[in-house]
């Protein structure tokens, strides 16, 4: 007879006792070594330097279930360089392949698309999101897409990030060049023009992916965010929304 304190199984194979103290113990092992987090989404704010996107970062972390985080200096960046790279040696010695191993670059024609992909989702996963057992949408905001490429690098990013959604955040940019670090650059508004319109023409060839809010307007109103809520499939909570517009940010 099995004590209180044990479990009997029973199939036509065998019959296992398991003691009730070790089934606790095993249910603790994900809080012991993470458990990991059903991420369903991932939302990344495309912008420039003072635009109040930390603003609009802490807005969308009101939302249950968002982990937003914010800038990492474009580390997403090096790995699309590595990625680039990579196909680029494997596309020009296509021809060749498969390269045998007396070949100086032998292995190369064999680089992966769809592993690599997999691999830098999980990198960034484990190391920039770091969700937790609640988290089911996972990104960050960052400053740094004045790039020519800009259009390949996003969608880098939707090969990486399956499904990724991207909200552009704008501001006055006669404000922002007098603010902080680019008033120090007397070109700083035609720069901050040039940056604008490529974000606003990747935007637009985004389509459905991308939205776009405005700092003037959501700050003269933060009830301007609804349709982004709306966007995201996420209920607006305006009382966490307005404790956020009341609470100072750097950015």
């Amino acid at each position: 007879m099995a004590s209180a304190s044990t479990i009997v199984c029973l199939d036509q194979f065998s019959v296992t006792y398991l003691d009730m103290s070790l089934l606790k113990r095993i249910d603790r092992l994900p809080n012991i070594f993470g458990r990991r987090a059903r991420v369903d989404s991932f939302v990344f704010v495309v912008t420039y330097g003072r635009s109040g996107s930390t603003l609009l970062q802490n807005v969308l972390n009101t939302i249950p279930g968002y982990l937003i985080r914010g800038e990492n200096r474009g580390m997403v960046r090096d790995l699309y360089r590595f990625h680039k790279k990579s196909i680029k040696e494997r596309r020009r010695l296509s021809k060749q392949s498969p390269l045998p191993e007396t070949h100086p670059w032998y292995g190369i024609d064999g680089y992966p698309d769809d592993a690599a992909y997999e691999q830098m989702r999980e990198l960034v996963t484990k190391t920039l999101f770091r969700p937790n057992a609640n988290t089911r949408v996972c990104g960050f905001k960052e400053i740094r897409w004045n790039f020519n490429d800009l259009q390949d690098y996003l969608e880098f990013y939707q090969e990486v990030f399956p499904g990724a959604r991207f909200i552009f955040n704008t501001r006055c940019l006669e404000d922002v060049s007098e603010s902080k670090w680019w008033s120090r650059d007397p070109d700083a508004l035609d720069k901050l023009k040039h940056i604008e319109a490529q974000l606003l023409d990747a935007r637009n060839w985004l389509g459905d992916a991308a939205y776009h809010v405005h700092y003037d307007d959501y700050c003269r109103d933060n009830r301007q965010l609804t349709g982004l809520f709306d966007w995201l499939g996420e209920r607006f909570d305006a009382d966490a929304v307005e404790r956020t517009f009341g609470t100072r940010h750097s950015y």
